[in-house]
C-alpha cells in the first residue's frame, strides 16, 4: 500500500540498491546463518505490521534465541541499513531542491529566492532590505549528542557515500560505471561495518567535539559562501541591483564549556577545546590559500597588480626568507601566487606559535581582501576573484576560533562557590535578596575571596582566567555568553560578575567583559522571568555592567523542563507568553536583546522546524536575531550534507527576516479570541498531563520500568560517574525523560493531555472556530502540526510491550495512556479535517511507515536485553554494550533521540 510519487522514484531505487548492499555485506561479514536470522526478522516484522497474528510470537522466538554477540550484530545490521537510508534521504532532498530552479515559475518554500520575493512583495524597498540585512544575526549553537558520539572517520565515509549517490543522479553512467559506483559504496559500507562506531564507552569532551567539528570542517565550512551567493543573486534578480550582504550567520558551541552537564570540564578543557578548533580552522585556511596560489597564476608581464600586493610581498619576504627562497624562479613574476605562499607560511607560524604570526583573524582577512581588491582593479573579476571572495566569507564567519564557546553552569553550583569564597557557611539558606545585597557589597568594596579556598572554588575561578586567556589568544568572539541555568533571581547573575572579578577577568573601570545570560527553564521560572529581568535591569551594579556591554542582553528560555512540568501545549503557550513579557520589559529599559532558544531534538523539547518556531514567535520577539540550540541526531540530519546544510541555514535566515520585516498580524478581535483559546488549551491539557504524571501514585516507578531510562542515565553519566539516583520526576533532567519515552515508542511528553485539551476547546468555542484558528494563527497551526507528527511516530503497539516490563503497573497505567492517545488522534484529525495522520505530508508519512518494520525488531530486542540486564542487577557489561547499540540503532531509525 506504500506508494512513491514519481518525484520520489529515484529515492525508492536508491534505497533498494543500498538495502541489497547491506544484505550482501551481512552475508559476507557474518555468514549465511546470521543473514537468514536478520532477513527472517525483517520479513516477520513486516508481516506483523500487515496483521499476521502469528508474527509477533515468531519474532519473539527469533530474538530470544540470539546470543549476545549475535544480538549486537543483529542491531548493527538494522542500524547500518538506517545509516545508509538516512544518507539516501538527504541526497534525495538535494535532488528535490535542484528540481525547483528548473521550473521557473516555482520558488522552493523557505528558499532564499522565496524570502527575497516575499520581502519585496510585502513592501520592503531596497533601503529597508539593506537595513534588515545589516541587523540580521543567526547563531546556531551546537551541543553534545545525547547518545555516544560517532567517529569522524565513519562520518566521513557517509560523506563519500553521499557523493557517490549524487554521482548516480547527476551523471549519465554506463552500466559498467554504475556498477563501479555501487562497488565504491559497498567498500565504504563494509569499512563502516568493520569499524567500531564509538571511540570508547566514555563520552569525553574530545570525542563530542570531534563529532560536531566534523560537520564544520567537511560541510559547513564549504556551504557558508553558497548562502551569501544565493542571497546576493536573489536580491539582484528581484530588486535589479547588486547588494553586498554583511555577515549574518556565525556559530557557537557548548561542547567544552557546559559545566552544568559535564562536571569534568575545567579551565584546561576550555583552553584545549579552543586550541583544537583553532588548529582545524587554520588548517582549512592553509589548504585554501595553497589552492588559491595554484589558481592565481597571473604574471606581471600579462597584467598589472596593485602596489600594495608587491609591498606586502617585500614585507613578508623579510620575515619568511626560507619560504621566499624555496619558491621556483619561474613563479617569482606571479605576485598573487608568491603572496599566498608567504601567507601560508604566516598561517603556519600562527599555528606553531612561531615568529611573526597573525595576531588576529582580522590581519589575515586584510591580506585576503588586499588580493581581492587588486583582482577587482586589474581585470581579475573572472580570473580568481570569485574563489578569493569565498575565502573572505569564511574568514568573516569563522575567524581564528571556528565557533564561539559558550560557558554554562547551574545557579546552584555557582551559589555554592560564592558562599565558600565569601566564607559564609549559611549562604544557601539565605534569601535571594540577602545574597544579592552581600554580593553588591563585595563588588563595591572590591572584596577578595577568602584565603583558604577548596579545590572546587579554585577550579571555578580558573574558568574565568581561562576566558581572559582565550579572548586574548583567539579573539573576542571566541568566548560566548556565560549561561546560568536554573536562574531564579538577581543574585544568580551578580554571582557571575563577582566570580569574574575574582578570576582576573577585568574590563574598563573594573567591569567584567562577559555577557551573562540567565536561563529560565521550569514553568515557574518562565512565568517569573520578566519580573526577574526587571529587577536585574533596575540593579545599579548590573546596569553599569550592561552599559559596558553596549546595553545588549541575551536571555535564554528552556523547553525541556517546562514541557516535563506541564505537557506540550502548556509549555509552548508559557514560552510564548514569556517571550512577550520579556519583550516589554527589555524594550522599556532600552536594551537590545536576543532570545536564546534552548530547543532540543524532539518536539517535546522544542524541536521540530526552527523556522516554524520563529514564524510563530510573538511580535517583537525575533528582532532580526536568532540564537538556538542544535543538538542530537538533528545535527546530522540538518548539517550532514552540504546542500541540506545550506537549506537549513537559508530557512533560518528567511524565517528571521520575514518575522522581523513582515510579522504575522491578526485583528485585535481575532488575537484576543485566539489567545483565550490557547489559555484554555494550555489549562485543560496541563491538568490532564499533571493528573497522570505527578498526581497518580506509582507513575514514576512505571516510567522507570517501562522505558530504558536507566540505560540512558548510565550512558550520559559515563564511566567513573554514578547515574543520578533521583527518586521523583522532579529530579529528572528533560533529556532522559523525553529520550526514554521516545525509545519506548510512547513519545508521551509530545502529546499526552493534548487530546483532552482540544476536546475542551471544541466544546467551548465550537469546532469551526477552532479549525479557523488552526488555519489562520501560525502558533496554533504549528503546534497541532508538531503533535500530529509525534502521534504518527509513536507506536502504542510496541509501547504496550515496553509497558509490560512494568508488571502490575502496566494494567494501572497503559489503559489511561492508550485512551488519551486515541482521543488525541481523533481530535487532531477532526481539526485538520483529515482521514489519516500526515495526510498533508505524504513523504514523511511514507518514511515513517517504511521505517517502522525495521525499527520494530530493534525495539523488541532491546526489551529482551533490558529484562536480562535488570535481572542481573545491571552488572553485565556485555548486555549493557548491546543495549547501547540498540539505543543508537533506534535513534537512527526514528531519527529522533528526544
Amino acid at each position: 500500500d506504500i506508494e512513491f510519487a514519481e518525484k520520489d522514484e529515484q529515492l525508492r531505487r536508491d534505497v533498494h540498491e543500498l538495502g541489497a548492499i547491506v544484505g550482501s555485506l551481512l552475508r559476507e561479514q557474518c555468514g549465511e546463518d546470521q543473514y537468514r536470522v536478520v532477513e527472517e526478522a525483517r520479513r516477520v516484522a513486516i508481516s506483523r505490521r500487515e496483521g499476521d497474528a502469528q508474527a509477533s510470537a515468531r519474532l519473539d522466538q527469533i530474538l530470544g534465541e540470539l546470543s549476545l554477540v549475535d544480538a549486537r550484530d543483529f542491531v548493527r545490521a538494522f542500524s547500518t541499513f538506517f545509516q545508509v537510508v538516512n544518507t539516501a534521504e538527504q541526497v534525495h532532498r538535494l535532488r528535490r531542491r535542484r528540481d525547483y530552479p528548473r521550473t521557473a515559475s516555482i520558488r522552493q518554500p523557505g528558499s532564499v529566492a522565496e524570502t527575497v520575493f516575499r520581502l519585496q512583495s510585502g513592501g520592503v524597498d531596497l533601503d529597508g532590505l539593506q537595513k534588515l540585512l545589516t541587523s540580521l544575526r543567526i547563531v546556531p549553537v551546537f551541543s553534545a549528542h545525547p547518545t555516544v558520539p560517532t567517529r569522524r572517520t565513519i562520518l566521513r565515509k557517509h560523506q563519500t557515500i553521499a557523493r557517490r549517490l549524487v554521482d548516480m543522479q547527476n551523471l549519465a553512467l554506463t552500466q559498467a560505471e554504475f556498477t563501479a559506483v555501487l562497488d565504491a559504496i559497498r567498500t565504504e559500507v563494509t569499512a563502516i561495518w568493520q569499524t567500531e562506531e564509538s571511540p570508547s564507552e566514555a563520552r569525553t569532551v574530545a570525542d563530542e567535539l570531534e563529532h560536531v567539528l566534523f560537520f564544520f570542517t567537511d560541510v559547513i565550512y564549504r556551504a557558508i559562501p553558497l548562502l551569501y551567493e544565493a542571497l546576493e543573486n536573489s536580491i539582484r534578480a528581484t530588486y535589479g541591483t547588486a547588494v553586498r550582504v554583511p555577515t549574518i550567520v556565525r556559530f557557537a558551541s557548548w561542547i567544552g564549556g557546559d559545566m552544568d552537564d559535564n562536571p569534568d570540564i575545567t579551565a584546561r578543557t576550555i583552553r584545549e577545546t579552543l586550541a583544537r578548533q583553532r588548529s582545524l580552522i587554520l588548517d582549512l585556511y592553509h589548504r585554501e590559500c595553497r589552492d588559491l596560489s595554484n589558481k592565481l597564476s597571473q604574471s606581471t608581464s600579462r597584467v598589472t597588480v596593485s602596489a600594495e600586493v608587491q609591498e606586502r610581498i617585500r614585507l613578508y619576504a623579510g620575515h619568511f626568507g626560507h619560504t621566499m627562497g624555496s619558491l621556483p624562479l619561474r613563479h617569482r613574476d606571479m605576485p598573487y601566487r608568491v603572496l599566498l605562499r608567504l601567507m601560508v607560511a604566516r598561517l603556519q607560524a600562527t599555528h606553531d606559535d612561531g615568529s611573526y604570526p597573525y595576531e588576529s583573524a582580522e590581519e589575515f582577512l586584510a591580506d585576503v581582501e588586499l588580493i581581492a581588491s587588486s583582482l577587482e582593479r586589474n581585470r581579475g573579476a573572472h580570473a580568481g576573484l570569485f574563489a578569493v571572495r569565498r575565502l573572505i566569507r569564511r574568514v568573516e564567519t569563522f575567524g581564528f576560533h571556528f565557533l564561539g564557546l559558550d560557558l554554562k553552569q547551574s545557579a546552584l553550583g555557582i551559589r555554592g562557590v560564592v558562599g565558600r569564597c565569601l566564607n559564609e557557611p549559611d549562604w544557601l539558606e539565605r534569601s535571594p535578596d540577602e545574597r544579592a545585597e552581600r554580593i553588591r557589597e563585595a563588588l563595591r568594596r572590591n572584596e577578595s575571596p577568602c584565603e583558604t579556598l577548596d579545590n572546587e572554588s579554585k577550579r571555578a575561578l580558573a574558568i574565568f582566567q581561562a576566558v581572559a586567556f582565550c579572548r586574548r589568544k583567539y579573539g573576542q568572539r571566541a568566548i560566548g555568553p556565560f549561561i546560568v541555568s536554573m536562574s531564579h533571581g538577581v543574585d544568580d547573575v551578580l554571582s557571575v560578575m563577582l566570580l569574574g572579578r575574582w578570576g582576573d577577568l577585568h574590563g574598563p573601570s573594573g567591569s567584567v567583559p562577559l555577557d551573562i545570560t540567565p536561563l529560565f527553564e521550569t514553568t515557574e521560572d518562565l512565568a517569573n522571568a520578566h519580573g526577574t529581568m526587571r529587577q536585574l535591569l533596575q540593579d545599579p551594579i548590573y546596569w553599569e555592567h550592561l552599559w559596558h556591554r553596549d546595553r545588549r542582553q541575551i536571555v535564554m528560555i528552556g523547553y525541556s523542563d517546562s514541557n516535563k512540568d506541564g505537557g506540550l501545549a502548556a509549555a509552548r503557550w508559557a514560552l510564548k507568553q514569556t517571550q512577550s513579557a520579556l519583550v516589554q520589559v527589555l524594550d522599556d529599559a532600552g536594551v537590545e536583546f536576543t532570545l536564546f532558544h534552548g530547543r532540543g531534538g524532539t518536539i517535546s523539547r522544542g524541536g521540530g522546524k526552527t523556522h516554524a518556531a520563529v514564524l510563530g514567535s510573538p511580535p517583537g520577539a525575533v528582532r532580526a536575531r536568532l540564537r538556538a540550540l542544535e543538538q542530537g541526531e538533528l545535527v546530522s540530519i540538518k548539517y550532514g550534507v552540504r546542500g541540506v546544510a545550506l537549506r537549513t541555514l537559508e530557512q533560518a535566515m528567511g524565517s528571521v527576516a520575514l518575522a522581523t520585516a513582515l510579522p504575522e498580524r491578526g485583528s485585535a478581535q481575532e488575537m484576543t479570541l485566539w489567545h483565550d483559546m490557547a489559555e484554555e488549551l494550555a489549562r485543560v491539557s496541563r491538568e490532564k498531563y499533571k493528573s497522570l504524571v505527578y498526581e497518580t501514585p506509582g507513575f514514576y516507578e512505571y516510567f522507570r520500568a517501562a522505558t530504558p531510562v536507566d540505560v540512558i542515565e548510565r550512558m550520559q553519566a559515563g564511566p567513573g560517574h554514578e547515574a543520578p539516583a533521583g527518586g521523583s520526576i522532579e529530579d529528572l533532567h528533560g533529556v532522559p525523560w523525553t529520550f526514554a519515552w521516545t525509545q519506548s515508542r510512547h513519545i508521551l511528553p509530545g502529546w499526552y493531555g493534548f487530546g483532552t485539551g482540544l476536546r475542551a476547546l471544541t466544546a467551548k468555542y465550537g469546532a469551526e472556530a477552532v479549525r479557523s484558528a488552526a488555519r489562520e494563527w501560525y502558533f496554533l497551526r504549528a503546534l497541532i502540526g508538531d503533535v500530529e507528527m509525534v502521534l504518527a511516530k509513536a507506536d502504542l503497539t510496541i509501547a504496550s510491550r515496553y509497558s509490560a516490563l512494568a508488571g502490575n503497573l502496566h494494567e494501572r497505567f497503559f489503559g489511561l495512556i492508550s485512551e488519551e492517545f486515541e482521543l488525541c488522534v481523533e481530535q487532531v484529525l477532526d481539526i485538520r479535517q483529515q482521514q489519516v495522520l500526515l495526510e498533508g505530508n505524504p513523504a514523511l508519512r511514507r518514511s515513517i511507515r517504511l521505517r517502522n518494520p525495521y525499527v520494530d525488531p530493534m525495539s523488541m530486542l532491546q526489551m529482551v536485553l533490558l529484562r536480562r540486564w535488570r535481572e542481573g542487577s545491571r552488572q553485565d557489561e556485555a548486555i549493557y554494550s548491546a543495549l547501547v547499540a540498540s539505543i543508537n540503532g533506534i535513534v537512527r531509525g526514528l531519527q529522533d533521540s528526544g
